[in-house]
């Protein structure tokens, strides 16, 4: 087990983020989990489909699309 430090603001949007009996551990592994499913969806998504040309260009765009949840303070 670690010890980090995060800022009040961050301690407060994962407080928000929690599920009922989650920990702040559980928070994070769900979060990097839901990227990380995100990613593989967008490759088998266009797996098979690129040129070598346009590959830089579509990975740009779908980057974009890419949006973090936002949280009320």
């Amino acid at each position: 087990m670690k010890n980090i430090v995060i800022r009040d603001e961050v301690n407060e949007l994962l407080s928000k983020m929690k599920r009922e009996k989650e920990s702040f551990s559980d928070v994070i592994l769900r979060l990097i989990e839901e990227r990380k499913n995100k990613s593989f969806e967008v490759l088998r998504k266009y797996a098979g489909s690129f040129k070598e040309n346009n590959l830089g260009d579509t990975i740009i765009e779908e980057r974009k699309s890419f949006r973090m949840r936002e949280f009320g303070i």
